[in-house]
């Protein structure tokens, strides 16, 4: 089965707001994650509380997608941390449908193929930006709830392995330069 996202979902844009160094909610941007949509630092609060709206406060299982500038990603919310917002740089998208896993959106909305057909439509020069309509009428494939979950999975250790091939390179790459300074330091 195949929908329209924005038929399986709800989507916002992020909260503009300026961090104040420290508050009571986090306030999340782009640089917060890496180019896979992983947390990449420690989040602390930056933000007050005054004046926020309940509806900006990110929920467990909130896609986020980065739709400004050239590293669009999708990432998974984890209400784990502090209470939190999402900056402007990203579209907040909550499923309305228990049909959909948020972790397969997110596959789905990082796929190279959807990343290719959304990047092809964004707007702007300077800063590309992906519009909201882009993003609500895009069709994405539905299987059952078992092969989701098989689909993510799979992806999961893909990465993880891809993460462990470089981690390999990069220990090869520095055994190697250390063979070679000590082949040259036993020349004189």
């Amino acid at each position: 089965m195949k929908t329209l996202i924005k038929d399986i979902t709800n989507i916002q844009t992020g909260l503009f707001a300026k961090p104040a160094g420290i508050g009571e909610l986090v306030y999340l941007q782009a640089k917060h994650f890496d180019e896979f949509g992983h947390l990449h630092s420690v989040l602390h609060p930056d933000l007050l509380a005054e004046g926020i709206s309940e509806k900006h406060l990110l929920r467990d299982g909130d896609v986020l997608f980065a739709a400004k500038g050239t590293k669009n990603f999708a990432a998974v919310f984890e209400n784990h941390n502090e209470p939190s917002v999402a900056s402007t740089s990203f579209f907040v998208i909550r499923l309305t449908d228990n049909k959909v896993l948020p972790r397969f959106l997110a596959w789905f909305l990082n796929n190279p193929t959807t990343q290719t057909l959304l990047k092809a439509q964004a707007i702007g020069t300077s800063i590309p930006s992906i519009s909201k309509q882009v993003l609500e009428n895009l069709e994405i494939p539905v299987p059952d709830i078992k092969t989701q979950k098989a689909i993510v999975e799979i992806s999961k250790l893909r990465n993880r392995e891809k993460f462990l091939k470089q981690q390999i390179e990069v220990l090869r790459d520095k055994k190697v330069n250390q063979q070679i300074l000590k082949a040259i330091n036993y020349e004189r």
